[in-house]
């Protein structure tokens, strides 16, 4: 399971109700700052969140609403909060922005107070976990290296407890062994092999976060099969025009895109002030009903569904 936490859902500039973007992906211990718009210090506060464990920042893009609250956080870090270390991982052009920004700006000659790694990254896995991994692929936006984020969790097989039972498997390491794909001899001399208490393989949860975008074509791959997908709707149809000027989704694009990717749920997020969210909504929602349009503090549970 993933659970994705929102601190900042407006787009390009903040709104009396919205914050600039910026998400939290949770996942056991495992924390991933996605983005980090101004002001997202004090979201993580308010939210309740904190600062432990967050360690790890993904970034979609260079464009100051994705990046500017880092000089705050790092600010913050210098004299108050601290975390034991810190990777930022986006594309080449955002980091160079991201260096002058820190380096340039608020550090000015003094070295960070933590170990502060500035990770290049381009499409592929460049993280995993036990239990999952985070896969960075390429999208379109205004300028090069944007990226969006796969969290996907390992395919595993269950242990079919009372399968087990029945054959007599004890309790302790010989299930351990056996989920770990290997064969046991019972003290009786029965063989036992991981088949015989193993469910068919079940595919792990899938949650796709898209920073900004103007097109869909080239995402369908990394969405397919999503059980969430987190895509911007910057526009709304009236304005589809103005959304392609300046390389953005409509709520209809977004809703297309989960149609055809066969998504389970689409959250929609950087929504613009110029309109209403029940409006957003309504746009997405005639075409992909399974539609919520994320504000600030909302937290979704991403769990793959029962096969």
């Amino acid at each position: 399971m993933f659970e994705i936490l929102f601190l900042g859902t407006s787009a390009s500039a903040p709104s009396a109700k919205r914050g600039l973007s910026a998400q939290i992906v949770k996942h056991n211990e495992y924390r991933f700052l996605i983005d980090c718009g101004e002001g997202t210090q004090r979201q993580i506060l308010q939210s309740g969140a904190g600062f432990k464990n967050l360690t790890r920042i993904l970034l979609t893009h260079g464009h100051l609403d994705h990046i500017l609250g880092l000089g705050g956080l790092m600010s913050t870090f210098l004299r108050w909060e601290a975390v034991e270390e810190l990777d930022i991982f986006g594309g080449r052009t955002t980091l160079d922005r991201v260096y002058d920004l820190l380096y340039g700006v608020v550090l000015r000659g003094n070295q960070p107070p933590m170990p502060l790694r500035l990770n290049e990254i381009k499409s592929g896995t460049f993280f995993e976990g036990d239990d999952f991994t985070v896969t960075s692929f390429s999208v379109t936006h205004r300028g090069p290296d944007c990226l969006g984020y796969i969290f996907e969790g390992k395919s595993r097989r269950p242990f079919l407890a009372e399968k087990a039972d029945e054959l007599g498997v004890p309790f302790g390491p010989e299930r351990r062994d056996l989920v770990a794909g290997q064969a046991i001899t019972l003290v009786d001399g029965k063989l036992i092999r991981p088949d015989d208490v193993l469910g068919p393989v079940q595919q792990g949860v899938k949650l796709v976060v898209v920073g900004d975008t103007g097109k869909t074509d080239d995402l369908l791959e990394a969405c397919t099969d999503a059980d969430a997908l987190v895509i911007e709707s910057t526009y709304i149809e009236e304005e589809a025009e103005m959304a392609r000027q300046y390389s953005h989704l409509t709520a209809r694009l977004a809703a297309e895109l989960a149609i055809k990717a066969d998504v389970k749920k689409l959250i929609l997020t950087h929504i613009s002030r110029r309109y209403r969210e029940k409006d957003v909504l309504k746009e997405a929602q005639a075409i992909f009903p399974n539609t919520s349009v994320a504000r600030d503090f909302d937290s979704f549970q991403i769990k793959r569904e029962e096969q």
